[in-house]
């Protein structure tokens, strides 16, 4: 049975710094303000990288978590912490690759003779571009927020407390199982000082 309230601390410590990539991601999904600067292919394809490995590392997180074999742990609360927060970031993904594909159309007519259609499909392209990239740093902090949420919530009493509260009074957010109430140790056949010799037959 593990005793050991460092675990919790440890999961609150890895959920914060989840949060935190996701708002270090922040600053580079810029949305550009004029139709002359979009953001190149490859500017575009490494965010989009950027953001599928932070999505690819919080997924292995669960996988190690869901494997953890450890009785006395109940690691649910903090993996449904982490798959919570990948359906903004999924949503991230979707709308930065919708971003990604006008940004390839705009590279593609880039240097096409001007007329007016191709303004006007340049500048649609542009501003599915803005929306696009406008939704996705709406997503990442809500996945951040999400996820510094679960870590607020996360409860780190000390199994050994849990075991004195009430059924009621117990958080429901603790990572630690109830320690099983230890089963009294059996009696010792009872022994008689004096036993009395067996009646003789006459």
């Amino acid at each position: 049975m593990t005793d050991d309230t460092g675990r919790a601390a440890l999961a609150k410590q890895e959920l914060y710094g989840a949060a935190h990539e996701f708002e270090r991601l922040l600053p580079h999904f810029e949305v550009p303000s004029a139709p002359a600067s979009p953001p190149t292919p490859s500017a575009a394809a490494r965010r989009l990288s950027s953001l599928t490995e932070l999505i690819g590392n919080i997924s292995d997180e669960v996988l190690f978590l869901d494997t953890d074999s450890d009785p006395g742990l109940d690691l649910g609360p903090v993996m449904w912490a982490y798959t919570e927060a990948l359906v903004p970031a999924g949503r991230a993904v979707e709308h930065h690759t919708e971003a990604f594909n006008q940004i390839g159309f705009l590279r593609r007519y880039a240097e096409y003779p001007d007329n007016a259609n191709l303004r006007d499909g340049r500048r649609a392209s542009f501003d599915v571009v803005q929306e696009r990239l406008e939704l996705v740093q709406l997503n990442l902090k809500e996945a951040a927020d999400s996820l510094r949420g679960s870590a607020d919530r996360l409860d780190g009493t000390p199994p050994r407390t849990l075991a004195a509260l009430s059924r009621s009074a117990r958080p429901r957010n603790s990572i630690y199982r109830v320690p099983a109430a230890s089963a009294p140790a059996p009696a010792s056949p009872l022994r008689l000082a004096y036993l009395p010799e067996p009646r003789r037959g006459r």
